[in-house]
């Protein structure tokens, strides 16, 4: 199993615990990673300035990982849903697929379609899988309580995306559980974290983000768990920033997933990036069961076999 990890931009400047969390686990999972150093931006930032330097961008992408015969595997949703449009586009329009490999050419490179495009999330759901995964699960959580993101450009346009149900995904809560923390029911799981709006309308991006973690914490949340660096940033470093100048009383920490199931695997906090989260999230260790308390419970479970 191998394919061409795409970062994107904020990932290797903002949050390099993502990328080291996410190589540590799919290492551990036998998922072989290939870097193509030649990737630019996705394009996303284009996307309403110049649409067809947005295309571009990722059809550039594309054709990179195409070149070396590999499917694409992207930590970021911002990321995975461009590249999963400009794939789209490139296949479903001709004239636009024409005009762009032209100007692909000269790089000696081109895009018909044809790659499959996945998220982190996606290639542990359903490449690895579920029971390939639990094998590599030596320790569960107990006790915790994680109120799952999904992020807007992950589930949106579906068709396009094909992550998972728009209106009722389950696919992150069930990676969660894995961990044996409990996903909890939380009506804003939906929501936009408010980071697009950010450097655009401050006030209304810090209130959309107060809203979620009003209602996380009071649907019994200990952590959110993102997988997307924009939400994390948001949900980390500017909750941050809003709780040191009193902006909110409300304090939800943010786990990175891989940093999550990196955990339950056994895997060193160095290589998760555990100290790189701006808000402390070491407090999750206490979910962990005493040595002692997990003993017992192997001791009463071969009694009962027995």
């Amino acid at each position: 199993m191998k394919f061409a990890l795409f970062l994107g931009c904020n990932i290797p400047a903002r949050v390099k615990q993502y990328e080291s969390s996410a190589r540590a686990v799919l290492e551990n999972l036998g998922v072989e990673i290939f870097d193509i150093r030649e990737f630019n931006c996705c394009g996303y930032p284009l996307r309403n300035l110049d649409f067809k330097a947005f295309v571009l961008a990722s059809a550039k992408n594309l054709a990179l990982a195409a070149r070396e015969n590999l499917n694409l595997l992207t930590l970021c949703k911002c990321c995975y849903g461009s590249l999963k449009k400009v794939d789209h586009l490139m296949r479903e329009n001709q004239s636009l697929r024409d005009e762009i490999n032209a100007i692909l050419k000269k790089e000696d490179l081109k895009y018909d379609g044809g790659l499959q495009v996945k998220h982190f999330l996606t290639v542990l759901f359903h490449d690895v899988g579920i029971g390939s995964i639990a094998k590599r699960v030596t320790k569960r959580f107990d006790g915790l309580n994680i109120a799952t993101h999904y992020g807007c450009h992950a589930l949106r346009p579906s068709k396009i995306v094909e992550f998972d149900d728009p209106v009722k995904p389950s696919l992150f809560e069930k990676l969660v559980e894995l961990t044996g923390a409990k996903s909890i029911d939380w009506k804003a799981k939906l929501d936009c974290c408010g980071a697009p709006l950010l450097g655009v309308n401050d006030e209304l991006s810090m209130r959309l983000m107060q809203k979620k973690l009003k209602d996380g914490k009071e649907s019994g949340a200990d952590y959110l768990c993102v997988a997307c660096p924009y939400c994390q940033l948001q949900f980390d470093s500017v909750q941050r920033m809003m709780l040191e100048k009193q902006h909110t009383n409300t304090q939800l920490p943010s786990i990175l997933y891989p940093q999550l199931l990196g955990l339950t695997m056994g895997l060193d906090s160095t290589s998760l990036g555990l100290d790189e989260n701006q808000l402390p999230i070491n407090g999750i260790m206490k979910y962990f069961p005493e040595p002692e308390a997990e003993e017992k419970e192997e001791e009463n479970e071969e009694k009962e076999d027995k």
